[in-house]
């Protein structure tokens, strides 16, 4: 899997979104976005949204194609599947339950086999979650110092309504799949649907 070692702070500038979706930083008036703005094309903004989501949830440019192709094939809306099945990623649950502090850790912890996924140990980042799933953290890593400073460090962060969370066993269920209004950012799906329909 290739690495993105690129500073997080400067790609959310260019992008145009908050450190805080990526679990890093506060919010400022310095990287609240700028209000100069030059006109954009109708294909740079297309690409912009595409690029938005791929940096967010980390994925590549080929994982990506394939994450929208099965969007497609799925019953609705395109964009509105491209974002249920993006947020319904494994390492996104970990992140959203508060058991990392970024999406890049949660892909690290999910990939050194941290996490159960209905009891059975799930080593794959990528693995997508249902409805009625339970996730919880293994019982060997419950002791470590790591987690717990984890915990401690993601305490105040908002839990989505899609997912149950039982912060004192540390395990999370599946409410439901996670839809377009529980996102903490700003995402105009279709303009990806417009640039892939090409």
């Amino acid at each position: 899997m290739a690495v993105n070692r690129e500073p997080i702070l400067k790609k959310c500038k260019s992008l145009g979104i908050s450190p805080m979706v990526m679990g890093v930083g506060k919010e400022t008036k310095r990287n609240a976005g700028s209000n100069f703005r030059k006109k954009e094309s109708d294909y740079k903004m297309q690409l912009k949204e595409k690029q938005k989501l791929k940096f967010i949830y980390g994925v590549q440019e080929k994982q990506f194609r394939h994450i929208y192709e099965r969007a497609e094939k799925l019953e609705g809306q395109a964009g509105a599947n491209l974002l249920t099945l993006l947020e319904s990623r494994l390492d996104n649950v970990v992140f959203r339950m508060g058991l990392s502090m970024t999406r890049r850790e949660a892909r690290q912890l999910v990939s050194h086999g941290h996490f159960n996924v209905n009891g059975q140990r799930v080593d794959i980042p990528s693995y997508r979650i249902k409805v009625g799933d339970v996730i919880s953290l293994r019982e060997n890593s419950k002791k470590s110092v790591k987690f717990q400073e984890i915990t401690e460090a993601t305490n105040g962060r908002l839990i989505p309504t899609w997912l149950d969370v039982n912060k004192d066993n540390l395990t999370a269920s599946v409410v439901r799949l996670p839809v377009k209004e529980d996102l903490d950012y700003e995402v105009e799906e279709h303009l990806i649907v417009e640039l892939y329909s090409k």
